[in-house]
């Protein structure tokens, strides 16, 4: 078998320890790699790059197209980019698939029969990272999902679930609240969920969903949510089962993958040969089976279930009664290494077929081809930097904007409704959203906004953003206000 290269980087804190425990596991198992050590994380932030990542270190990656990754430190103060992100991003990665599984009775946890898959979309939603500071009290985050980056993710899931003989996929979205970004989630969710008859489906609303995960995680088998949905849940279903510490991940996309743990750099631990492995070996556990060395990949899964079971602990998971041993970090690895070629005896034995190699990124993905929607423009809302005293003021100074065919329908405050018939109690910043809407059936023109703009600044008014207002193919592509 001629080596596969892969591109390592060997992180910051714990981040070098645990890469070299998980290299000679593998290593010894018979992985057949070749080495590419890159430079991404603390010093090249500290070297002045934002982004923590050089050049070189892209180009390893994207000749490779597999990314092995220990955690990094990413220094305190503004300015610098989140490095998973960044990659995620640059490289297409929009999958992010984490195993949650218990190890009982070896792994102290309330679930024993927990055995999860969080899939993730990982390009889109808030973590866009599209900010701004619009007046002295407000900011805003702009949280972005698209239809493709929807099909996408929920096709991976349904696609994984397939593969893997996992009989159930659960979407979390939070559409009673977000109509419109959570909404379109949902709506593909259940166009792709009809291709997949024989794989059960189903909707939760998030809050409630994520109560039901962490009460009773057997009532779910695959999970498909929106990035920040994703991130947060994905930590608590670890953690859940046992252990951040156990929980490695693989980044997918169609063109690269990275495999990493779900924990960080630990710096207080650095150095001290305490540091659990686990996370990243099992990380590169998934990263065999995508580069197609899958028999490998099984030796190495029970050789450290086969650990886990024997109880040689680190200190993170070690329980008096249930452990055996106290172990470092090298010190585990050379059980996982001892134990290469043995089987778990309580624990489920892993088997990998060689229809797993690749994974589903293997698999083309073929998106539902759409019919671009008649769009027509109905109005605009004006968001204005404005430190009046109350909304019946700034109304009055609007009436005194005209454009023919657009006429102020609401001002809102927060989202709220405060103009017309507001409510004395109802709290408000200095940020004012106002809404011009047609009237009399008159087309808005992209001019009869500039038009507007120009007025308000003659007017001394201070917009700091505006929102177009579209019907497409006659249905209202904006959300009411809270109180319309």
């Amino acid at each position: 078998m001629s080596k596969t290269p892969i591109s390592v980087a060997h992180g910051d804190g714990i981040g070098p320890e645990i890469m070299d425990a998980t290299l000679q596991i593998i290593l010894e198992a018979g992985a057949e790699i070749e080495i590419e050590k890159v430079a991404v994380g603390e010093q090249v932030y500290l070297s002045g790059n934002t982004a923590g990542i050089e050049a070189d270190a892209w180009e390893s990656i994207r000749r490779t197209k597999v990314f092995l990754k220990a955690p990094i430190t990413t220094p305190q103060g503004g300015g610098y980019k989140s490095l998973n992100v960044t990659v995620r991003n640059a490289l297409g990665l929009y999958a992010n698939v984490r195993p949650c599984v218990a190890y009982h009775p070896f792994v102290d946890t309330k679930h024993p029969g927990m055995d999860i898959v969080i899939v993730r979309e990982n390009e889109e939603d808030l973590y866009t990272g599209i900010e701004h500071r619009q007046t002295e009290q407000m900011v805003q985050s702009l949280k972005l999902i698209s239809r493709p980056g929807s099909e996408k993710i929920i096709r991976y899931a349904f696609e994984y679930a397939q593969l893997y003989n996992r009989k159930k996929v659960t979407c979390f979205i939070k559409d009673n609240i977000m109509k419109m970004t959570d909404g379109l989630f949902h709506k593909v969710f259940d166009e792709v969920a009809k291709e997949y008859p024989d794989i059960e489906n189903e909707s939760w609303i998030v809050d409630i969903g994520a109560a039901k995960m962490a009460d009773t995680p057997e009532a779910f088998d695959v999970i498909v949510l929106p990035n920040l949905y994703g991130d947060i849940l994905s930590d608590v279903a670890a953690q859940i089962a046992g252990s951040v510490g156990l929980a490695g991940s693989c980044n997918i996309g169609q063109h690269a993958a990275m495999f990493e743990a779900i924990h960080g750099s630990a710096p207080r631990r650095a150095g001290q040969n305490m540091a659990n492995p686990s996370g990243l070996l099992l990380g590169a556990v998934m990263m065999l089976v995508h580069i197609g060395q899958s028999k490998v990949a099984e030796r190495v899964h029970n050789a450290w279930l086969r650990t886990i079971e024997d109880g040689i602990h680190t200190y993170d998971i070690y329980t008096e009664g249930v452990s055996k041993e106290k172990v470092g970090t090298k010190e585990f690895a050379q059980a996982v290494v001892a134990r290469l070629g043995q089987k778990p005896q309580t624990l489920k034995t892993v088997t990998y077929k060689a229809s797993d190699e690749g994974g589903v990124a293997s698999h083309e993905m073929h998106l539902i081809e759409s019919v671009r929607a008649i769009k027509v423009l109905v109005g605009v809302d004006v968001f204005l930097d404005w430190t009046g005293t109350s909304a019946n003021e700034l109304a009055e100074k609007l009436t005194n904007i005209t454009v023919k065919g657009l006429e102020l329908k609401i001002i809102t405050n927060r989202g709220v409704k405060v103009w017309p018939e507001g409510m004395a109690e109802t709290f408000n910043t200095d940020h004012w959203r106002c809404r011009f809407q047609t009237s009399n059936g008159h087309k808005v023109t992209h001019a009869d906004l500039v038009e507007l703009l120009g007025k308000f600044a003659e007017a001394g008014l201070d917009f700091v953003e505006i929102e177009s207002l579209y019907n497409f193919d006659g249905v209202q592509g904006y959300t009411q206000s809270y109180g319309q």
